[in-house]
């Protein structure tokens, strides 16, 4: 059984929830964000995948939900569960296991290349995989390296890019669960609100287009890390 964590409602499970659907996996769906609280045991989990959400992993006088969830995390590591980690989820890890969580060099927002560091390239999760993968961002904070992790890729804008504490755990600052309708949400929540209307739906406008011409192979690299994170569980 897999845990999926939640933190606000727009950002889900996409394509790896389609993909463990597909191989006939069950999962458990919690929004945090909603008031749904974390199991109190991890007794019926064998994996666990914290999403995204716009929230920065201090904020926990904000969202106290982010205090159970680092206690969760730290159980997670402690037991050895296999863990996934995505955007917000990569950092509250690199917090969980005693890393600063701080401003990126670069916000990015949109498509971008990241690099596999030697112990990428070595890893099983980005087995098969070239030294550089085009990938979807949408963050302006980075995770530390903890003291027991592996730097596992990075880009020029933003240098820790994928991250391993232990054997068990992955962080992605990255998405690859990405789809059209994400995007376009995370447009409409994230951007509306910043830049004039004209500027925000041609950022949007653009960002889809570009989904589009990618999409194939971009879902190629997702399924490609899903089965072989799927490997490892």
């Amino acid at each position: 059984m897999i845990l999926f964590i939640k933190h606000i409602d727009i950002e889900g499970p996409g394509t790896l929830g389609e993909y463990f659907q597909r191989k006939g996996m069950p999962f458990d769906m919690i929004d945090l964000g909603e008031g749904e609280k974390l199991p109190a045991s991890l007794d019926r989990y064998d994996t666990v995948v914290s999403l995204g959400g716009p929230m920065n992993v201090y904020e926990e006088d904000k969202y106290p939900f982010l205090k159970d969830e680092d206690v969760l995390i730290k159980k997670v590591l402690q037991d050895q569960i296999p863990f996934l980690g995505i955007c917000l989820g990569s950092q509250l890890l690199a917090k969980a296991s005693g890393a600063m969580v701080k401003k990126s060099p670069r916000q990015e927002i949109g498509f971008f290349d990241i690099e596999l560091s030697n112990q990428g390239q070595d890893d099983p999760l980005f087995k098969n995989f070239g030294k550089t993968v085009n990938v979807f961002q949408w963050h302006e904070d980075m995770f530390e390296i903890p003291a027991h992790g592996q730097l596992l890729a990075s880009s020029t804008g933003c240098p820790h890019q994928a991250l391993k504490v232990g054997e068990n755990a992955y962080g992605l600052q990255f998405h690859v669960e990405i789809t059209h309708k994400s995007i376009e949400e995370w447009s409409k929540e994230y951007l509306k609100s910043g830049p004039p209307a004209v500027s925000f739906q041609k950022q949007m406008d653009g960002m889809l287009k570009d989904y589009q011409e990618k999409r194939k192979i971009f879902n190629q690299t997702a399924t490609r890390i899903y089965d072989n994170f799927l490997k490892m569980l």
